[in-house]
């Protein structure tokens, strides 16, 4: 993986190498500029030590919570993103033995991949259809029926974070969801 998606190369780089984080920038991104999302693991793993689901599953909540909360925070909501995120690490340390590519690497078609997708906390249809997308796009997960599964978001073009390769690319994106948002609101 070689990801460019946080405008940050040290979270950049954390991305590459920590699997784990790119699945907590994907929980992250909601009602929260994307790029700062994805900065989640490396805002972990900077303050924390790592980013081993068993560690932060397994930390004091409080504790966890003021740490996610010390600006700048991991999320605008830390609280109950901190909660979140140690609900997401108990999963994946309880159904995956703490290898979160487990999640991506053993399902064989779109449809079971896109079911464990959605198991994960604060994944709904349109986040699980965008992550499978992600992994399809930019880390060459591509079970058969995934682009059943992802929808438009399997299509090119640059219609969510799975298209997110660099500065301009992300751009597109936002220019993309400004133009929807704008078309939902006439009518």
């Amino acid at each position: 993986m070689s990801f460019q998606m946080t405008g940050l190369p040290e979270a950049d780089e954390v991305l590459d190498q920590h699997p784990f984080a790119v699945v907590v920038g994907m929980m992250l991104d909601q009602q929260y500029g994307m790029e700062h999302a994805f900065r989640g693991g490396w805002k972990v793993l900077s303050r924390f030590g790592n980013l081993d689901p068993a560690a932060i599953a397994a930390a004091d909540p409080e504790a966890f919570k003021e740490m996610c909360s010390t600006p700048p925070a991991i999320h605008r909501f830390p609280g109950s993103m901190a909660a979140r995120l140690q609900e997401l690490a108990a999963l994946v340390e309880s159904k995956y033995d703490g290898d979160v590519t487990r999640l991506w690497t053993e399902p064989t078609t779109g449809k079971e991949l896109f079911k464990r997708v959605q198991e994960l906390p604060g994944f709904g249809k349109q986040k699980a259809q965008i992550f499978v997308a992600l992994l399809a796009k930019q880390v060459g997960i591509r079970p058969d029926g995934w682009e059943a599964v992802a929808g438009d978001y399997a299509l090119e073009g640059y219609r969510s974070v799975a298209d997110v390769v660099d500065p301009d690319s992300l751009q597109k994106v936002r220019d993309y969801k400004k133009m929807k948002k704008a078309a939902a609101k006439e009518g």
